[in-house]
């Protein structure tokens, strides 16, 4: 059973307020949805990645308990700020492991929303990770309308409350940004296929 949105706000407030226990039950109301985007983002990853979702959940809780200052305004926008650091873990974790390797190819991480964005089955999180931090630098609006959806899972009208936009305007930057995002993949894929067959 979801908890209602002023428990969770209240929870908020009183963590930031300082309160370190605040934190703890914030975390057991909201933890199921944590493990359902751990599990979502688990299911992109490589098959022999050694993170389970619920050390990934484990690992967001660590980040979030070391916050100095967190302004989490709501549900919403900490699911969203949840799914970002889910994001930096698993990023940091497969540049790690390419390191590793010592300059040998990770293995491609298959993201349902990135076949939707980029329109080819190997688009992987490092890739979608690099253009959307791009974008983020070009648009920092638009960057954080997609992390907020594509990452945070949040519906467009949820996304528009985090942001502080209207709906509609969430619309239109959405698709502005998918479409961004689908030439900017595009346009990489294809650099990188001129480049191996020169």
């Amino acid at each position: 059973m979801e908890a209602p949105p002023q428990q969770i706000t209240q929870l908020l407030q009183a963590w930031r307020a300082g309160d370190q226990g605040a934190l703890d039950h914030l975390v057991s109301l909201i933890y199921e949805d944590l493990h359902r985007l751990a599990r979502q983002y688990m299911a992109r990853e490589r098959p022999n990645h050694t993170l389970q979702a619920t050390a990934l959940v484990h690992e967001v809780y660590l980040r979030l308990f070391e916050s100095a200052q967190p302004s989490w305004q709501d549900r919403a926008h900490f699911l969203a700020v949840c799914a970002r650091t889910m994001r930096r873990i698993l990023v940091d974790s497969i540049r790690h492991h390419q390191a590793v390797k010592r300059g040998g190819e990770a293995a491609p991480l298959c993201l349902q929303e990135a076949i939707a964005v980029a329109e080819r089955p190997d688009a992987d999180l490092l890739a979608v990770d690099d253009a959307l931090a791009e974008l983020a630098e070009l648009d920092p609006r638009k960057g954080q309308l997609v992390e907020l959806r594509f990452f945070g899972g949040l519906t467009v009208k949820e996304a528009a409350e985090v942001l502080k936009i209207s709906e509609p305007t969430a619309f239109r930057e959405w698709h502005a940004a998918k479409a961004w995002l689908r030439l900017e993949l595009t346009r990489n894929r294809t650099g990188e296929e001129q480049s191996d067959g020169a």
